[in-house]
């Protein structure tokens, strides 16, 4: 049987994130790809009332 994480909708708190089963996705490859790969313009978006 496949057990199914939580979407952290509406939770701000990392730490709760990581430790109580919230889906969560690593971006630091894609980041160490970008440096890599790096182009003229760049476009980086954010969510919404995001920090």
């Amino acid at each position: 049987m496949e057990i199914k994480k939580k979407l952290p909708i509406g939770i701000e708190n990392f730490q709760k994130i990581r430790t109580e089963g919230f889906y969560y996705v690593d971006k630091t490859g894609f980041i160490r790809a970008l440096l890599h790969n790096w182009g003229e313009v760049n476009l980086f978006t954010r969510p919404r009332r995001f920090g």
